[in-house]
């Protein structure tokens, strides 16, 4: 889709030939992937979860032919060719790994976190490789309209050399209960998100700090409720990511103020705008340059939202990569040193220090 001023808000779909075989019958899979993939034509064969009278009706609900009784059997229906996988992370490297032994089994879309630790990650990174299996991870704010928009804004040098770059959350994740029996909460499950699109907009950070505290919120024991990370990038980029899960008491009849917004500024102009999660609204953006605007600011406009449109243009670089040989665009070499960024993050709460990302390594 092109808006009237030449963006592209969402990329289209240029493959749709792979048989999509789905792990998990929650939310994110029954709201976010099915939706999408029903959408853009993705043909979705069979599904499996933990319950699988759950699967059941998810896959009446979107019309899916086969329901497996385990995830494992799923893996093993030759009919498969990707598996597309939103399950628990510490149950995740493992199903990624039968995955690799199937032989019919071309490619395996994995959520984030991918594992739970940056090890882990690095273990099914070089397993895929040797398997010759393409793996790729969901970061899919990577695809939410407005960071779209801004990264072609930002390739176009319409803003000229960044200053500084932030992302301010106000907004109630809803916790999965299997969070509950982690020891990390909202860097790994939430700011990862912020981090990995910081990532795609301005490349690899050469430092993090990063400040939390609990919320008050959560009742479950944790350590990073609200968190706070500030980020140095090449260039003497500056960027803040804030993610406060609290956003102030919210009891039935308070007004809610909850929201994301972003703001990018450059030496020849200012970006800014909001995702539109928390209300189920289309992300904005909206953008003045000296270049290209004479100083005036201009609005493109889209009708798609991050969820689930987002997860078009996810599923589709994976079946795209697998046609053409070329690398995902969310590949999972790429995704470790998010997930370097996220360790790097959390050596920097336990030690309260800048932690140089030159300290996380990321090879074997």
């Amino acid at each position: 889709m092109t808006d009237s001023k030449g963006f592209i808000p969402d990329p289209p779909v240029r493959v749709r030939d792979y048989r999509i075989g789905c792990i998990g019958a929650g939310m994110i899979m029954a709201e976010c992937h099915l939706a999408a993939y029903k959408q853009a034509g993705f043909p979705v064969v069979a599904i499996a979860s933990r319950t699988q009278s759950k699967a059941k009706a998810v896959a009446e609900r979107w019309n899916i032919p086969t329901t497996h009784a385990t995830p494992e059997e799923l893996i093993a229906d030759k009919l498969v060719e990707i598996i597309d996988i939103a399950f628990p992370p510490d149950q995740q490297p493992d199903l990624i790994r039968k995955a690799l032994a199937a032989p019919h089994i071309k490619a395996i879309l994995a959520q984030k976190p991918l594992a739970l630790s940056l090890d882990e990650a690095k273990k099914l990174r070089d397993e895929a490789a040797r398997a010759g299996k393409v793996l790729s991870v969901n970061q899919n704010m990577r695809y939410d309209q407005s960071m779209r928009v801004l990264k072609q804004i930002l390739d176009k040098g319409e803003l000229g050399d960044v200053v500084i770059a932030t992302i301010e959350m106000r907004a109630i994740p809803h916790w999965q209960s299997f969070l509950e029996d982690y020891d990390r909460l909202t860097l790994a499950n939430m700011s990862v998100h912020h981090l990995d699109v910081l990532r795609f907009l301005f490349g690899d950070p050469e430092e993090i700090f990063t400040v939390g505290r609990t919320d008050p919120r959560t009742a479950f024991e944790h350590k990073d409720g609200i968190t706070v990370s500030t980020l140095k990038f090449p260039g003497n980029v500056l960027a803040v990511s804030m993610e406060d899960v609290w956003s102030g008491p919210r009891e039935e009849g308070f007004d809610s103020d909850i929201y994301i917004k972003w703001r990018v500024e450059g030496m020849a102009g200012v970006a800014q705008g909001t995702i539109g999660w928390p209300d189920g609204s289309p992300s904005t953006l909206t953008y003045a340059s000296k270049k290209t605007t004479g100083g005036k600011w201009v609005t493109p406009t889209w009708e798609t939202m991050w969820f689930p449109h987002a997860f078009i243009g996810v599923m589709e670089q994976l079946q795209y990569a697998v046609k053409t040989g070329e690398v995902p665009a969310l590949s999972v070499a790429d995704n470790v040193k998010t997930m370097a960024l996220v360790e790097a993050g959390y050596r920097s709460m336990d030690s309260g220090r800048a932690v140089k990302l030159s300290e996380i390594s990321i090879n074997s």
